[in-house]
């Protein structure tokens, strides 16, 4: 497994050994492996080089240390394609898991100029203003912030968005979702964002921004979300056009 003959770095081949075991099922997430320790004193290596290929792992999502406990192979990062509108709740259910929702805020707001623009409101209209940490399977997912029109939705409750907000809409109001336009970008986790999705403050977040509309083009939600780099990645589907 090891060969120090090799001129492949041993950290290198280190993480590529233990990155196989956990792509081929040998190590299922959660499986605690060997310590920094039984690493070195088997393949006599150094600590710091056992470190250093651990370290790569976890930073890309294939590992996560636990204070006290060792070091875990993580979960699955979940797999959000770019196309389709679904929510949050959907997708979790879909992937057979179980979705949560924890309320941190929802109040109404004035509209800034800014959200007023984007959802076609005067300055100044009353919006929902509803902040809250999504989950999975107990696991903290997303940390979220969207606005919706209150005359759009006058009977959203705290307790309705502790749920799938669209379900509720679509079933309960009559009115249809019809699109969105998104934008997704790399960002690094903030200290409040970083305490809600339990990271570090500083790990890499991907931040997606939205605006979606009802089937008549009227802007319904303008929503922030922050999603943990080491749990979440988005696909695209592309196909090459006539050149």
């Amino acid at each position: 497994m090891i060969d120090k003959q090799s001129p492949i770095p041993i950290y290198y081949q280190l993480e590529q050994y233990i990155k196989e075991k956990i792509e081929k099922g040998e190590w299922r997430p959660g499986e605690i492996i060997p310590s920094e320790r039984e690493w070195a004193e088997t393949y006599d290596i150094s600590r710091m080089t056992v470190r250093q290929a651990v370290n790569n792992l976890v930073n890309d999502g294939y590992l996560v240390r636990r204070r006290g406990k060792g070091t875990f192979v993580a979960a699955k990062k979940i797999e959000q394609p770019l196309k389709g509108l679904t929510s949050f709740s959907e997708d979790m259910r879909a992937r057979g898991m179980e979705p949560g929702t924890i309320v941190l805020r929802f109040e109404t707001v004035p509209a800034s100029e800014k959200l007023a623009e984007g959802l076609g409101v005067t300055k100044g209209d009353d919006l929902y203003e509803v902040r809250r940490l999504r989950l999975a399977d107990g696991l903290p997912m997303a940390l979220e912030t969207l606005y919706i029109p209150v005359h759009l939705v006058p009977g959203l409750t705290r307790d309705v968005v502790s749920g799938s907000v669209y379900e509720f809409i679509e079933k309960e109001t009559g009115l249809i979702i019809g699109s969105a336009v998104q934008t997704l970008e790399a960002s690094v986790a903030r200290k409040l964002e970083a305490e809600h999705l339990q990271v570090k403050e500083g790990a890499p977040v991907l931040l997606l921004e939205r605006r979606t509309c009802l089937d008549d083009g009227r802007p319904m939600e303008i929503v922030k979300s922050v999603y943990r780099g080491d749990r979440y990645k988005f696909m695209i589907e592309m196909e090459r056009g006539g050149v």
